[in-house]
């Protein structure tokens, strides 16, 4: 029975049970795609990458991306996961300070720099105001009014990302949800701390397509980024807090640069082995 490196990390959290797992499954060119998929049903985690050879030679390597559903993308703890777990297998990039992670949707850059990983948030593939059924649709699932919601957006990077911004991070954390209505959508929910709170908003991901909360979601608090910093509804650099709710401590630090919107966070090693397959 084959087997393969494997390793299992943590995201954005320094407590190595306080972040957002991942598992990464190394040098996976010979699995096949129904291989991968029951791989990561068995994890049962959000997301479960496989490390490949790219085919685009500027890339560093490149990743396929596995919830227990469906194959994503691009999703953004995968990015800063797979990444370190590469760099900690031996890799070399090309280029110093910066590796270039190839996935479904093209070329992510991710910096490198004093042990420190972010990666620059690809382009939104959907923005604009919620359309009313789909606010409507948000707010019966919440038992929201709409005096509740102070901002609403499109932020598909990806994985269908919506989003709504709430008066406070305390009404974020008071929210209930009533999955069979919230599905199919996406939905980010983001609410301000107050000044003297560590972190300056919270963020839940609420995952209509499966019906759960993922703990702490690089790719929609990139997309959040993308639309919140511009309109000038979150200072740069920023500090998001996420999972609070299930008992996680994420950060995720944002932050705008010569036009891109850079996520980082801590990445730690938690499960190193082999998986057979």
């Amino acid at each position: 029975m084959p087997c393969f490196k494997f390793s299992q990390v943590n995201v954005f959290s320094a407590d190595p049970f306080l972040g957002n797992p991942l598992a990464v499954v190394h040098d996976a060119d010979s699995l096949s795609t129904e291989q991968m998929s029951a791989i990561a049903r068995w994890t049962n985690l959000s997301e479960t990458v496989f490390l490949v050879e790219p085919t685009n030679p500027e890339a560093d390597y490149a990743v396929r991306i596995f919830s227990p559903q469906v194959e994503l993308p691009f999703a953004g703890h995968p990015t800063l996961g797979a990444c370190h777990a590469w760099l900690a297998a031996g890799g070399r990039p090309k280029n110093v300070g910066r590796v270039m992670q190839q996935c479904e949707v093209g070329l992510v850059t991710i910096g490198n720099n004093e042990g420190g990983l972010e990666f620059a948030a690809p382009p939104l593939i959907r923005t604009g105001p919620l359309e009313p059924d789909v606010l409507n649709q948000i707010m019966k699932a919440l038992s929201l009014s709409p005096s509740d919601i102070a901002h609403h957006q499109w932020v598909d990077n990806g994985p269908g990302w919506c989003a709504i911004m709430l008066h406070s991070a305390r009404d974020v954390l008071a929210l209930e949800t009533e999955w069979a209505t919230l599905a199919p959508l996406n939905l980010g929910v983001i609410g301000l701390h107050d000044a003297n709170a560590d972190a300056t908003v919270e963020v839940r991901a609420l995952i209509g397509d499966g019906g759960y909360e993922d703990p702490v979601t690089g790719s929609l608090n990139a997309s959040l980024a993308q639309w919140l910093i511009p309109a000038g509804l979150v200072p740069s650099p920023y500090l998001a807090s996420q999972g609070t709710r299930l008992k996680r401590a994420g950060n995720v630090q944002l932050r705008e640069a010569d036009g891109d919107i850079w996520v980082g966070g801590d990445v730690v090693d938690v499960i190193s082995g082999k998986i057979s397959v």
